[in-house]
């Protein structure tokens, strides 16, 4: 059986065999949007936003948050990029739903090795050493999907390095039918001034 390696070695291989006229996109976004989203594999966001190679630019990172790294990314979007528009787009049976900051940090205490999912929570299969440098990070945990959104959605709208002029929007994926579904308080939130 092939390695993780040498399957990711060869997929490139055919890519770049076919690569083509994709060598003169140009570095802004052609779309000129960017979306942020959720790192989770189910997630195609080139296929539920009908992107091609070169439309938009995807940030993502564990629940889609606006953290400060986003934040940084998003900027960088618009400010040298060109992009006009943003998207938020958290989802369904998210896996930062499944946690808090109090057991994410519990479980690093405990141990570095990877913990399991259990009908009654997260345990730590790991038998050490753990370290408490969990506890100086923000999990972003999700408690609820709208609210999370539209927390994320404020936070870029409050933020002293985005423009009131771009546009804002909010949803859910929905894993289930691949559907967008709105979130309209944090799209009248995310409006452009």
């Amino acid at each position: 059986m092939a390695s993780t390696l040498e399957t990711i070695l060869d997929a490139n291989r055919r890519y770049a065999e076919g690569f083509g006229e994709k060598c003169n996109l140009a570095m802004p976004p052609a779309r000129r949007f960017a979306i942020l989203t959720c790192m989770d594999a189910r997630l195609d966001p080139a296929k539920f936003a009908g992107l091609a190679e070169g439309d938009a630019h995807v940030v993502r990172n564990a629940g889609g948050r606006a953290s400060d790294d986003a934040i940084r990314s998003l900027v960088i979007s618009y400010k040298l990029l060109g992009t006009r528009e943003w998207f938020v787009i958290h989802h369904s049976d998210c896996g930062m739903e499944t946690f808090s900051d109090e057991v994410m940090r519990g479980l690093l205490a405990k141990s570095l090795d990877h913990a399991v999912l259990e009908a009654d929570g997260w345990h730590d299969r790991g038998s050490g050493p753990g370290t408490s440098e969990g506890q100086y990070i923000d999990w972003l945990t999700i408690r609820n999907q709208e609210e999370s959104v539209l927390e994320d959605v404020r936070r870029l709208r409050g933020h002293p390095l985005v423009p009131p002029w771009i546009p804002i929007y909010g949803f859910i994926y929905d894993v289930r039918s691949g559907g967008l579904l709105p979130v309209p308080a944090a799209t009248k939130l995310g409006s452009a001034k």
